[in-house]
């Protein structure tokens, strides 16, 4: 109970204890926090200035640049600046609040995703029902419900997880505060909830995956059936970067929360760790710029706007 108690810090998991490659870690991070924000930036500044993306689609994926600017900012930051310092320390209060803001923004994606999926069978599958089945008040209560379901879902986590007391070590085996890491550092029998709640939530995890998948097959017909060309590719481009973005977030935080932790710091548990919680931030913006002409043209448009306005 006394170390329970006197706990106010935990100790992240460092890349390296030699000085240049903590200044490596820390240029490499710089520039992939840099890439993710100006991605999404963009996207965010090319839908809202152009008339032509304001379709429920793109409304979705603003959201969607919203939560990974988020979510890469809760966990970035902080292992820069320990790099930086050559410190490992989170504060308690400091490592509640990433565990909170983290899987908001990620449970707040997979739903955003899901609902995606939804708007595009519609489109493509209903279009005769489309603009009165995800009119501009349907695509607001489906975003604000995903918010509110999401910030719900966080609080019971982390409340869930933090009850527990933390007395073996105040060690995380990760570069961010990760559920199963401190789980691993608890000293009571009662985590066992918190392990079934995690089973609980990949469980909802794989149902949203399934009801992507069933969406697209539904969609992939009704696709090959279309007689133009020129409209299965318009089609194909606008759902396949958004079935890629599901499968990358979903395989790889699966991996990460079912995947038993090791008692000792694993280069594979620091590997996975970098794979779902940085890359589909920084990957997003990449695969619906270079897959989607219409983010293409309002980029084109934007930049040309800027040049022109320096000029």
């Amino acid at each position: 109970m006394s170390n329970q108690t006197t706990l106010t810090q935990f100790l992240l998991l460092g890349f390296s204890d030699i000085r240049e490659l903590q200044i490596l870690h820390f240029v490499v991070f710089l520039v992939i926090y840099v890439a993710a924000l100006m991605g999404n930036l963009l996207i965010i500044t090319a839908v809202a200035l152009n008339p032509h993306l304001q379709t429920p689609m793109y409304f979705f994926l603003v959201n969607l640049s919203i939560l990974d600017f988020g979510s890469i900012s809760v966990t970035i930051p902080k292992s820069m600046a320990n790099s930086l310092m050559n410190i490992r320390v989170i504060s308690y209060p400091g490592c509640v609040t990433q565990v909170f803001l983290f899987l908001l923004f990620t449970a707040t994606d997979l739903a955003l995703l899901t609902i995606m999926a939804y708007d595009r069978y519609v489109a493509i599958c209903q279009p005769l029902h489309y603009e009165r089945v995800m009119n501009r008040r349907a695509c607001v209560q489906m975003a604000a419900s995903a918010w509110i379901t999401s910030i719900v879902y966080s609080a019971l986590h982390t409340g869930n997880t933090f009850r527990l007391p933390f007395c073996q070590s105040n060690d995380i085996n990760q570069f961010f505060c990760e559920i199963p890491q401190l789980l691993r550092i608890t000293c009571s029998d009662s985590y066992v909830s918190e392990v079934w709640l995690l089973v609980f939530s990949v469980f909802l995890s794989l149902n949203c995956f399934v009801f992507v998948i069933v969406s697209y097959v539904h969609i992939f017909k009704t696709v090959l059936r279309i007689p133009s060309e020129q409209g299965q590719h318009k089609a194909f481009s606008t759902c396949l970067p958004h079935l890629t973005v599901v499968s990358l977030l979903l395989f790889t935080g699966t991996f990460a929360y079912l995947k038993p932790t090791s008692k000792s710091a694993s280069g594979l548990d620091l590997a996975v760790g970098v794979l779902y919680s940085l890359v589909p931030p920084v990957m997003n913006p990449i695969i619906y710029s270079i897959r989607n002409k219409e983010i293409k043209a309002a980029l084109q448009k934007l930049v040309v706007w800027r040049l022109f306005t320096k000029s």
